[in-house]
């Protein structure tokens, strides 16, 4: 069986949000020689994005088509029967989720199966070990700095699997002019987070020394960047959304809520403050100046501990009194955002593993850590969980079916993000 040799690649992605999907699509142009858009898809579910969260990413002029996990699977033979299999498949996913479609894709049994790349959107910070193992049996795990590609190595290593699937890259998304202080403007940003912190109290916390921040610098223009509108989904749920808590507050006319790209919101910043965000990395590579909460405490759960080291660490107090955290350069080098020009050639090795890969005769059989000898009280309920099957018939889908099915749908999502939250704080009083 011959490589695939076509001059143009064809990629698809597969994410299951908003977030993931900005990272998919950004990810497939840096590693792979495709000069078309990827061909996009989103796991319908819990975190389905809305049309609103999918064009704020700002990463394709194209909407990705809603699927199911079997969708996809038939979406991807389909294309292989009309001789116009993918090349690259991109799985923007959560470990489980890249387990189970591993599976899908292997059971498909391709002629020329796709190249199958998976990674992490951010800061990986929690469920390192278990996360991994469920995302081995990709061609290419992507981690998005030297840190994080020698602890991705040294799980495989450690329960004996592979980890030649490792490649060290960077977040995809960096990027954007660096910082320019501008005369007469003096702008705080405050990255919020769906579900750090959890509780209702410590973001009431937060917001109200936000509030108070903006009260203290009336001349500084105080912003909290939102990810999400209220009955919207993210990858996290956020049971107590900002947007509410800010309603039993009086905040003063230099503080605002805002939404939008953050490329956008940070060509405006001039101090980034977050509890653990992605977004802190995005300013750091942009040099804007930084701060790390500590407030709340510097704990797992919170994921700010992944900064212990970086020299941004700071709280409310020292932040009131005008403090703007110097990075620490070591760090900053061993996460991927040093501004020493290398960001570009940061993607290089990853494109060259795609490229290799892609020029062999044959790909190898998808062969992961996670199977029914290594993991059987285990792996057979992530895979229940997803229902990969695409032998049954694909149902027609009458007008009135369609309908019914997007009621229900709304019903669902209603439920999950508001029902769930209120039987959930009702079962604690």
């Amino acid at each position: 069986m011959q490589g695939s040799n076509r001059e143009a690649v064809r990629v698809a992605v597969l994410a299951d949000s908003d977030t993931r999907w900005k990272w998919g699509a950004l990810t497939a142009r840096r590693i792979t020689t495709a000069t078309a858009e990827p061909t996009g898809f989103v796991l319908r579910g819990r975190a389905t994005p809305t049309a609103r969260q999918l064009a704020e990413t700002g990463v394709s002029t194209t909407t990705p088509r809603e699927v199911t996990g079997a969708d996809f699977l038939r979406a991807v033979r389909d294309a292989e029967a009309r001789g116009e299999g993918y090349d690259v498949v991109v799985l923007a996913l959560v470990g489980g989720t890249v387990r189970a479609v591993l599976q899908g894709l292997s059971d498909l049994d391709l002629d020329r199966r796709p190249v199958i790349v998976t990674g992490y959107v951010g800061v990986v910070y929690e469920k390192l070990t278990d996360g991994l193992l469920l995302r081995h049996g990709a061609d290419v795990v992507l981690a998005n700095s030297r840190h994080d590609a020698e602890r991705f190595r040294a799980v495989y290593e450690g329960v004996g699997a592979g980890a030649d699937s490792v490649v060290e890259a960077a977040l995809p998304f960096l990027g954007g002019a660096p910082h320019t202080p501008e005369a007469g403007r003096d702008t705080l940003v405050f990255a919020a987070q769906p579900s750090v912190p959890a509780t209702r109290t410590e973001r009431a916390y937060v917001l109200r020394r936000l509030i108070e921040h903006a009260r203290l610098h009336p001349h500084r223009e105080v912003l909290l960047k939102l990810r999400s509108k209220p009955g919207e989904h993210t990858t996290h749920l956020e049971e107590f959304p900002f947007q509410k808590l800010v309603r039993e507050l009086e905040p003063p006319a230099n503080f605002r809520l805002v939404y939008g790209h953050m490329g956008e919101v940070l060509d405006r910043t001039d101090l980034l403050v977050t509890v653990s965000s992605t977004a802190a990395l995005e300013a750091l590579h942009r040099r804007i100046p930084t701060a790390i909460l500590t407030d709340l405490g510097v704990r797992e759960a919170l994921g700010n501990h992944h900064f212990v080291g970086s020299g941004l660490l700071a709280s409310f107090d020292r932040l009131d009194k005008g403090l703007a955290p110097t990075p620490d350069e070591t760090w900053l080098a061993r996460q991927g955002v040093a501004s020493d020009g290398s960001y570009e050639a940061a993607f290089d090795a990853a494109r060259d593993r795609v490229t290799a890969l892609l020029a062999l005769p044959a790909l190898p059989p998808i062969t992961p850590y996670y199977t029914a000898e290594t993991a059987p009280g285990y792996l057979p309920g992530i895979l229940a969980r997803h229902r990969l099957d695409v032998t049954a018939p694909e149902p027609r889908e009458s007008g009135l079916r369609r309908i019914v099915r997007d009621a229900a749908r709304g019903a669902y999502r209603h439920g999950v993000q508001r029902v769930a939250p209120v039987i959930r704080r009702l079962g604690e009083l």
